[in-house]
C-alpha cells in the first residue's frame, strides 16, 4: 500500500509538465496489483493443540478450520440465526424428533473424494459413539437412528426432542468428515470447505490455500491465508503497525484497540460474542466446597474494574452463565457488588482465614490483567492468591481434564455451554440435581416460554450457588488494514470465517 500511494503522488506530480491525463495513464499498474491482491495474513493469539475440533475443546481450533476446512450441514450466521450449509434444506417433525436433509450434490473433499449421506452418518455415529472425545458428544449420543435412504438424504431420529439441534449442527463440533482422512484430521485436516491445509509450521503459524475441489471457486477471492500466531500484545501490536499482519480479528486487547482507533491505516471493529469470562472455581476443593466461601469470592470482586483492566472498558458485566445478547438473558450483576466488607465476614462465617490458594492463568491475553486485578481483589480480604502461568496444553491437561486446580480464569465462548452445569464430572465440579432437571426442562421442551423460564430460573440457581465468578461478556474486538472486508463483527460462536473476506 505504502509503494502504491509514493507512485501515485510522485506521478501526480508531474501534471504540472505531463497533464492530468498522463498522469492517470500511469496509474493501472499500481492500481490493478491492488484490485487483484489475494493473500491475507492474520494474527491469532493462540495456536490450536490441533486441527480436529470433533477431539479436541479449544476454541482456538474453530478459528483455523471451521468453515474454512471443515464444514457442517448447517451454518450459523453472524446473527446467530442457522442457514444452510452442505444440507440444502431440511423438515423437522412436529415432536422437534426427525430431521431430514437434503445435502447438496457434487460435493468433494479437498482429497477429491465424494461427500454425501453415509460421510454424515459415519460423523455423527462416531462423535456420539463410546470412544469419542467430542466435547458436545450428547448432541450425538441423543441420537437413535440415522437413515441415508438414498446419497443425497440423511433422516435423523432424536432420542429427546432438541430445539436447538439444527444450531448445533453448525457449531465446529459437528463438521463432517470422511472415514477415509478421519484418523488424520488433527495434523492433515481433510474437509469440504474452500480452503485446505498447505502447511503447519508449529510454534508460528498456518498456511491455508483455496481449494481447487470446492465447489464453488469463484466465490473465493483469497487464494492464500496465513495465520500467525503471536501470543504476545506488544509484538501483535508492532508487527501490524509493521504491515507484516493484515488483521486481527480476535484476541487484541481492549487497550491496544484504543491506540489503533487513533490510526487511519487502520479499522476497528467491535461487536459482543458468546464468551461468558469468568474466575473458575472447583466446587469439590475446599474450602470452595462452601457456598459462603465462593459467595465471598464473588462480593470480593470489582467487575468493573476487571472490564477496565483486561478490555479497557469494552464487555457487559455479566452476574450468570449467559450471554446479555440472548433473549433470555437475566441481568443479576446487583445480586453481587463490590462489597469486601461483606466477602470477610462471610469468609469468617465460614471459618476461613488466611487462605492460601492458586490462581492458574492459561495465555489467552485477558488472563493475566485479569488474574493481576483479581488477586490484589482477594488479598484485601484476607485471600493470598499465587498466579501460576501456564501454557494452554497444561492448561487443558492440568485444570480441564484432570480437575487439579482451585482457581482460574477462561472466558467460555462455546454457545448454549450451560449445558454444563448438568456435568457434574465437569472440571467445574458443580452438582446439583435442581440445575440438572432445569437444563433437561429447556432441552426438551418445545414451547418457547418454557425453555425461557428454565433458562432464567437456571441463572438465578447459578448465581444463588456462586458456582463461579461471572465477570463479564468477552467483546470480539477486531483490528484490520482499510480495504479489508468481510470479517464477523459479532460472533455468536469462534471463527474467522473467510468464505467472504475480501480486498477491496
Amino acid at each position: 500500500m505504502t509503494r502504491r500511494w509514493t507512485y501515485l503522488s510522485a506521478t501526480l506530480g508531474l501534471g504540472l509538465h505531463l497533464g492530468l491525463a498522463a498522469a492517470i495513464a500511469a496509474m493501472p499498474t499500481a492500481a490493478l496489483a491492488q484490485a487483484k491482491k489475494d493473500s491475507l495474513v492474520l494474527a491469532m493469539t493462540l495456536e490450536p493443540p490441533g486441527l480436529d475440533p470433533t477431539i479436541a475443546p479449544a476454541a482456538a481450533i474453530g478459528e483455523v478450520v471451521h468453515y474454512n476446512i471443515f464444514e457442517g450441514l448447517t451454518k450459523i450466521l453472524e446473527n446467530g440465526e442457522v442457514g444452510p450449509l452442505l444440507a440444502d434444506s431440511w423438515t423437522v417433525s412436529p415432536d422437534m424428533k426427525v430431521f431430514t436433509f437434503k445435502l447438496k450434490s457434487g460435493v468433494k473433499f479437498s482429497d477429491g473424494t465424494a461427500f454425501d449421506a453415509a460421510d454424515v452418518k459415519y460423523s455423527f455415529e462416531t462423535y456420539g459413539g463410546e470412544k469419542s472425545t467430542n466435547k458436545r458428544k450428547a448432541v450425538f449420543a441423543n441420537i437413535e437412528s440415522i437413515a441415508t435412504p438414498n446419497p443425497q438424504t440423511v433422516a435423523i431420529t432424536l432420542k429427546k426432542a432438541d430445539p436447538t439441534f439444527l444450531f448445533s449442527l453448525g457449531e465446529n463440533t459437528a463438521v463432517i468428515t470422511a472415514p477415509e482422512s478421519a484418523a488424520s484430521n488433527a495434523t492433515k485436516p481433510v474437509g469440504t470447505g474452500p480452503y485446505k491445509l498447505v502447511e503447519w509450521v508449529k510454534g508460528d503459524s498456518v498456511t491455508l490455500a483455496a481449494n481447487e475441489a470446492y465447489r464453488n471457486p469463484g466465490a473465493i477471492k483469497l487464494k492464500t491465508v496465513k495465520m500467525r500466531f503471536i501470543g504476545d500484545q506488544g509484538a501483535l501490536v508492532a508487527a501490524m503497525r509493521a504491515g507484516d499482519i493484515d488483521a486481527v480479528p480476535i484476541g487484541i486487547l481492549g487497550e491496544n484497540v484504543r491506540e489503533f482507533e487513533k490510526d487511519k491505516r487502520f479499522k476497528v471493529t467491535a461487536g459482543s460474542t458468546e464468551g461468558e469470562t469468568m474466575v473458575i472455581i472447583n466446587n469439590k476443593r475446599k474450602p470452595f466446597d462452601d457456598v459462603r466461601v465462593r459467595r465471598a469470592l464473588t462480593y470480593a470482586i470489582d467487575r468493573a474494574a476487571v472490564i477496565e483492566a483486561a478490555s479497557a472498558g469494552y464487555g457487559k458485566p455479566i452476574g450468570s452463565h449467559f450471554p446479555p445478547h440472548d433473549p433470555a438473558y437475566v441481568d443479576l450483576t446487583k445480586m453481587y457488588p463490590y462489597d469486601p466488607a461483606k466477602a470477610k465476614a462471610l469468609l469468617k462465617e465460614a471459618g476461613v482465614n488466611n487462605l492460601e490458594i492458586t490462581l492458574r492463568l492459561p495465555p489467552p491475553p485477558y488472563a493475566k490483567p485479569i488474574g493481576e486485578v483479581v488477586q490484589a481483589m482477594l488479598s484485601q480480604v484476607g485471600i493470598n492468591a499465587k498466579i501460576e502461568n501456564v501454557e494452554w496444553a497444561q492448561w487443558l491437561d492440568g485444570t480441564f481434564r484432570n480437575k487439579n486446580f482451585d482457581l482460574t480464569v477462561v472466558s467460555h465462548v462455546e454457545p448454549n455451554d450451560v449445558v454444563k452445569y448438568a456435568e457434574p464430572d465437569y472440571y467445574y465440579q458443580y452438582d446439583s440435581q435442581k440445575a440438572r432437571d432445569l437444563i433437561a426442562k429447556a432441552n426438551s421442551t418445545l414451547d418457547k416460554a418454557e425453555r425461557t423460564k428454565a433458562l432464567q430460573d437456571l441463572q438465578r440457581l447459578l448465581a444463588e450457588d456462586a458456582v463461579n465468578v461471572y465477570l463479564y461478556n468477552l467483546p470480539r474486538l477486531g483490528v484490520y488494514k482499510q480495504g479489508l472486508t468481510g470479517f464477523w463483527v459479532n460472533a455468536p460462536i469462534f471463527v474467522n470465517d473467510l468464505t467472504a473476506v475480501a480486498w477491496q
